[in-house]
């Protein structure tokens, strides 16, 4: 199956077409924010306070790169477990945030945001960290500076490798491939 080409920030005719299972490669801008940072931006959006960056149509990988080593922008970028950020993700979809990538299944509370806010998870594959930073053509620390690692990153990237997980329409690849195998099994 071939990669489908996405330029970010994401258009909701974008998200449109991107359907559970389908492989992307993502080109652009995405921003970068683990557990601290989730915790910091809530504080923000539940003060009524601005956040330090405008997520409205952005992706937000759930990543904290590893050092560069001399020659490269970043050290290894593997993504970070996605339940982690569940607490705080509707939030920030509600704000305007479009996609998210991460790796492992969500809550239903997630799913429902993503749906009602016509949003995209998408997973990156966990144990490839050197194989994606390689897709991370450049990097820059945008905010909380102070979190190290978890600060907020702005990445650009091309062909970011990535797998759309669960669609604007509440579809759920972890949950229709475990119905497959339990089909399977039964046979």
């Amino acid at each position: 199956m071939n990669a489908k080409n996405i330029t970010l920030p994401l258009t909701d005719e974008v998200i449109s077409t991107l359907h559970a299972g389908d492989l992307v490669h993502l080109n652009g801008v995405l921003y970068t924010a683990r557990d601290a940072a989730h915790a910091r931006l809530f504080e923000a959006l539940n003060r009524k306070e601005p956040l330090p960056v405008d997520f409205k149509g952005h992706t937000v990988y759930y990543v904290g790169p590893t050092p560069a080593q001399p020659g490269q922008v970043v050290g290894s970028a593997g993504p970070t477990s996605s339940y982690r950020m569940d607490p705080f993700t509707p939030a920030l979809l509600d704000y305007g945030l479009k996609g998210i990538i991460g790796k492992g299944d969500r809550s239903s509370a997630v799913i429902e945001a993503l749906v009602r806010n016509h949003a995209v998870y998408f997973t990156a594959i966990g144990g490839l960290g050197a194989l994606i930073s390689e897709s991370i053509i450049a990097s820059d620390v945008i905010a909380y500076a102070d979190l190290g690692t978890e600060a907020i990153h702005r990445f650009t990237v091309n062909d970011f490798p990535a797998i759309v997980t669960i669609d604007c329409f509440g579809n759920n690849l972890y949950t229709s491939q475990q119905a497959l195998y339990r089909k399977d099994s039964h046979d």
